[in-house]
């Protein structure tokens, strides 16, 4: 593996931020018209439909023959991912948390995914991550002083409970792959879909009703439905199928830093297109965020160090 990305694929990757990015604007236009439930439920109906017809269930081929990966991983992913992630994300951004602050709290997974693996493989924190942490907690803290300016506690709080749920697919789509299997991540996301959208669907009938989806079919757009499009084709076939094909080609550690700028695209788009502001309490809380996930990203042990340790 090459350790710099080509100008193609450094374009790709900016293509997959810059979708991401603005996917908390697109949630917001799309939540005008339709319940918070009933469109996730869409989203991840049109990532199974018609790509299942496509794309085999994930799986390969090894000693013994064809294996797959098995269905509770797919319905523990479904699940996490669907019913928690946006499931949760999208009643937030519903009047509980503005599109800018939402794209930077979710980054917290980062910090939820590194203590869900130190559970399973008993690693230990190392100081750089203990730095990371409290940078990214102080700037949460900015954020809940201010609270209604942008954003509601409760609204934080499902946020951060939707990176959980983010944090807990990560594990999930490792786990896939613990045996050996050589998994197409597309693939992976479209069979993990039917065990997001059934749920979503049957909470969004009890908690929303069928008044409020009829209603919210009724009122929607074209921008309603492009949002819905740019939700399953855009965020998730496109965004998910190049960064796998990315982090297969490059070292994780040449990838994954493109993604701090996912809160700035976030904050960007949201003040531009929404008109949100951005107040100086909102760069600082920001800047603190970001900050601890570069430390967390970034950071490499000095060689020297290295060579102590192994001594």
């Amino acid at each position: 593996m090459t350790a710099h990305l080509s100008w193609r694929d450094a374009a790709l990757a900016l293509a997959v931020v810059f979708v991401w990015g603005t996917n908390f604007v697109v949630i917001r236009l799309g939540l005008n018209a339709l319940p918070p439930l009933f469109f996730a439920t869409l989203r991840f109906f049109f990532v199974f439909v018609p790509a299942c017809f496509f794309l085999p269930r994930p799986g390969s081929v090894g000693e013994g023959g064809k294996k797959y990966v098995a269905w509770s991983n797919l319905a523990l992913y479904g699940v996490c991912i669907g019913l928690i992630q946006f499931g949760l994300l999208f009643i937030a951004m519903n009047g509980q948390i503005s599109p800018g602050l939402a794209s930077l709290v979710v980054q917290m997974q980062v910090f939820f995914t590194i203590a869900l693996s130190m559970l399973r493989t008993g690693e230990k924190i190392k100081p750089h991550q203990i730095a990371a942490f409290a940078l990214a907690v102080a700037g949460m803290g900015v954020i809940a002083t201010h609270n209604g300016q942008g954003a509601t506690l409760s609204g934080v709080a499902l946020v951060l409970i939707a990176a959980m749920g983010w944090a807990l697919g990560n594990q999930a789509g490792r786990e896939a792959a613990k045996e050996g299997l050589s998994v197409n991540m597309l693939a992976y996301v479209v069979w993990a879909a039917p065990f997001a959208f059934p749920p979503l669907l049957a909470l969004s009938l009890i908690l929303e009703g069928p008044a409020a989806i009829i209603a919210g079919i009724h009122h929607a757009s074209l921008t309603t439905w492009a949002a819905v499009a740019y939700q399953s084709a855009g965020n998730t076939m496109f965004g998910y199928a190049c960064w796998a094909w990315l982090l297969s080609r490059y070292p994780a550690a040449t990838v994954a830093p493109m993604s701090l700028l996912v809160p700035v695209i976030g904050f960007a788009s949201s003040a531009i297109i929404l008109g949100e502001p951005l107040p100086l309490w909102k760069i600082g809380a920001t800047l603190l965020i970001m900050a601890g996930l570069a430390v967390n990203l970034l950071w490499r042990p000095k060689k020297s160090m290295i060579r102590g340790e192994a001594a």
